[in-house]
């Protein structure tokens, strides 16, 4: 039998991620994975700011790496007349730092980690074996594997199933899903168009109720059509490759300037796991949630997943956090995820609209709404966590950070990667002095946590743009709390607030800490 800190079973790009972090971290994590090899067709094909905020601190820079692009066009959705609907921002950055929106192919992306993966001495990666039993004691799991030929027994002290719609993990535990009852039937289509052809606006919706369809890039050198089965098709006849070069011709794509990667039909579903961990074993990504992809977000949200259970892991694998800080992971994220399910959602019951005159009046509506802002594009909204390790009643608290590029110790980069992550707390063009009694000062550097004051030449950490500046104004706060996965924990005016906010954080983190005033 072996022991193991962290027993993750799954290797899609949740799995991986969360092995990563927690392997970077010097723990032993065994990866159990029942496919022999990477599933070798295109599945996700969009991350946004936060994944690629996410990414960098594994040293993949998806604005300079080849296995990603972003287009820097506004993203459209049009009527049947291809006039406009709706307009989204998606050329500018996001508060944090990133683009909005980036593309991949996602057998590269997951090659990509599974490559980081095998080089932390720490992580152990078995493909081709199937977890066939789970349980667990007081202080430990166990999880018993089989490849066919022969079994095994690791035991580990947290077990988490990141194993997909289909967990095992989450049957093992019990856990109720709760299905919306919301599904629809859509042809996947991705294709390899010759090198010359031309794809304008390169993201787009088409709103038509005699065939709703969605063109976005699928990576580069890549692009996907998905097209709404209607009610009156077969689902396995127009999955069949003639179906797909019929449906395609329109666009310009025939045998002879494109190859079919792949033809699949997906039904598009809404649902999540009532309950997240139960005792050492949590659940993730798509074993804890499945969302219509309309958003864009099903595995962004798997990857937010991993960081989340990440730094809890850590903590208390290091003896600094109790495994009570856990029941955040399951209150905070549940409800993150749930806001993307119903905005998956809402989005498909816009898009999914197959009767006429539903459609005109969906159209009249909203280009009456688009024309009203002068055709000015919208941006997306900052989601909050649910119930955690955040002071509700602090602004932007449970949200993303923002991040600017700064310069700390002679480099010069976005903060996350010049200065580094972490329990931070950030004074924003004032000093740190008086921030904290000696006390508390001592809790928060037992989380590993560091105060940098940010500002001008003469802080310690030296802003080249405005973004801390104008992030602190709409706050109305002088100073941030910031947690190891980049969300707010809590912003503050004034030395004694921040206190009180700091005080009210341990509190939740299960380290108790008297509260001592200090100077306003």
């Amino acid at each position: 039998m072996s022991r193991r800190d962290v027993a993750i079973v799954g290797a899609g790009p949740v799995g991986l991620l969360l092995a990563i972090l927690l392997g970077h971290a010097g723990k032993s994590v065994t990866i159990v994975e029942k496919w022999p090899e990477i599933y070798d067709r295109p599945r996700a094909v969009t991350m946004d700011a936060e994944v690629a905020r996410i990414l960098a601190t594994l040293g993949i820079d998806v604005d300079t790496d080849p296995a990603f692009e972003n287009h820097k066009e506004l993203y459209y959705w049009k009527n049947a007349d291809l006039k406009d609907l709706q307009i989204v921002d998606w050329e500018s950055l996001a508060p944090s730092g990133w683009h909005v929106t980036y593309w991949f192919n996602q057998p590269e992306f997951e090659g990509r980690l599974m490559d980081i993966a095998r080089d932390i001495p720490s992580v152990t990666l078995l493909r081709g074996w199937t977890a066939t039993q789970l349980t667990q004691e007081d202080t430990s799991a166990k999880l018993v594997i089989e490849n066919g030929t022969s079994s095994q027994e690791i035991n580990a002290q947290f077990v988490v199933g990141a194993d997909g719609a289909n967990s095992f993990v989450r049957d093992a535990l019990g856990l109720n899903v709760i299905d919306e009852g919301y599904f629809f039937d859509w042809l996947i289509l991705d294709m390899i168009p010759d090198a010359d052809y031309k794809a304008s606006p390169a993201q787009w919706q088409l709103c038509d109720p005699r065939r709703p369809t969605t063109i976005v890039p699928g990576g580069p050198g890549r692009r996907r059509w998905e097209f709404m089965v209607l009610p009156s098709e077969d689902k396995d006849e127009i999955a069949k490759e003639a179906s797909a070069w019929r449906l395609l011709e329109p666009w310009g794509l025939t045998p002879n300037n494109a190859k079919l990667e792949r033809s699949a039909v997906y039904r598009f579903q809404a649902r999540y796991t009532e309950q997240w961990r139960k005792g050492r074993c949590m659940i993730a990504g798509d074993a804890a949630h499945l969302m219509p992809p309309f958003a864009g977000e099903g595995m962004c949200a798997g990857l937010r997943d991993a960081v989340a259970l990440s730094w809890r892991l850590l903590a208390i694998l290091d003896g600094t956090l109790k495994i009570d800080v856990l029941d955040s992971y399951e209150t905070e994220r549940i409800e993150h995820a749930k806001h993307y399910i119903q905005f998956s959602r809402d989005l498909g019951d816009i898009i999914c609209i197959a009767d006429p005159d539903k459609a005109a009046m969906r159209d009249a509506r909203m280009m009456a709404d688009l024309a009203a802002r002068n055709h000015k594009p919208i941006t997306g909204d900052l989601v909050k966590l649910g119930p955690g390790i955040w002071c509700e009643d602090t602004a932007t608290a449970g949200e993303l950070s923002a991040q600017g590029m700064v310069r700390y110790e002679g480099r010069t980069d976005r903060f996350d990667q010049a200065v580094g992550q972490g329990w931070m707390i950030l004074s924003v063009d004032t000093t740190t002095d008086g921030v904290l009694n000696a006390p508390q000062m001592d809790a928060f550097e037992s989380l590993g946590g560091r105060i940098f004051s940010v500002g001008a030449e003469g802080y310690d950490v030296t802003t080249l743009d405005d973004s801390y500046t104008e992030w602190m104004k709409f706050a109305d706060a002088n100073y941030a709390i910031i947690r190891p996965d980049f969300y707010v924990a809590a912003t503050a005016n004034t030395p004694a607030q921040l206190a009180k906010c700091l005080d009210t954080l341990l509190e939740r983190l299960g380290q108790s800490m008297p509260a001592t005033a200090v100077p306003a």
